[in-house]
């Protein structure tokens, strides 16, 4: 009898490279078989031209032009496929040996490839966010963040905690980023500003009420690119060294 779909899912997380192709039939020699694989490369495909709010087991089934029965075959829930799509993104990254001497510069790096990833399919982050990772890849990540922390000499629950949160700032930045960008292609998204227009808007508020955010109008809306991300990233890893081990 074949394995149910958690016994797959299972066994994806003990196996490095586990299969879980479907048997070849005579139909199947006709049709590409359903796998793990063309799942994952499905749901991406909605999520990079629907976005991530579009992707559901009927929308993955539709680009595979499938029944979704054939996909519970291989996964077990919706759930099931966020796993694979960050897996599958963090399949992609690439992680330095840990140099001591520039454990800052590779912990910062290792946020932007995650951060670049994220934003090239428009709100995927939140397939990241109340994920406990268990998929191999997810974890490969996780274990290279950990040994260029404790490369750096940060004590290993400082190390631990501050995975926690730098992947958290990393997924929340793509995500408030994706949901800015489509609602720009919205026409009816006024309320989307430019940094001069806002500057204009605070600058019009009541003296009295908002004298700081009159004066300072321009240091508020101002950041371009990636500037705001690369000081927030600064603010947390500079701080972990004289950070003490949480209690």
């Amino acid at each position: 009898m074949a394995p149910d779909p958690k016994q797959r899912r299972a066994a994806r997380h003990a196996q490095p490279g586990a299969a879980t192709e479907a048997a070849t039939t005579p139909s199947a020699a006709r049709k590409p078989p359903i796998t793990v694989d063309r799942i994952t490369d499905a749901a991406l495909q909605v999520v990079a031209t629907q976005g991530y709010d579009a992707l559901t087991i009927r929308s993955v089934t539709s680009a595979l032009g499938t029944a979704p029965s054939s996909l519970y075959a291989h996964i077990v829930n919706k759930a099931d496929i966020d796993d694979l799509l960050i897996g599958r993104l963090c399949s992609e990254l690439v992680l330095p040996k840990p140099d001591p001497a520039r454990w800052r510069e590779q912990i910062r790096d290792v946020c932007a490839q995650i951060r670049d990833q994220y934003l090239r399919y428009p709100g995927i982050s939140r397939a990241a966010l109340a994920m406990v990772p268990t998929n191999l890849e997810t974890l490969r990540v996780n274990e290279g963040m950990l040994a260029i922390l404790l490369a750096g000499g940060i004590q290993p629950q400082t190390a631990a905690w501050a995975i926690d949160a730098l992947s958290l700032y990393v997924a929340g930045y793509a995500l408030e980023t994706s949901m800015v960008q489509q609602r720009q292609k919205d026409p009816d998204a006024t309320w989307v500003l430019t940094q001069d227009q806002l500057v204009d808007r605070f600058n019009a508020l009541p003296q009295a009420a908002f004298p700081n955010t009159r004066r300072y109008a321009t240091e508020l809306t101002s950041g371009t690119g990636h500037q705001r991300f690369d000081f927030a990233l600064a603010l947390l890893i500079d701080n972990l060294a004289r950070q003490a081990p949480p209690a």
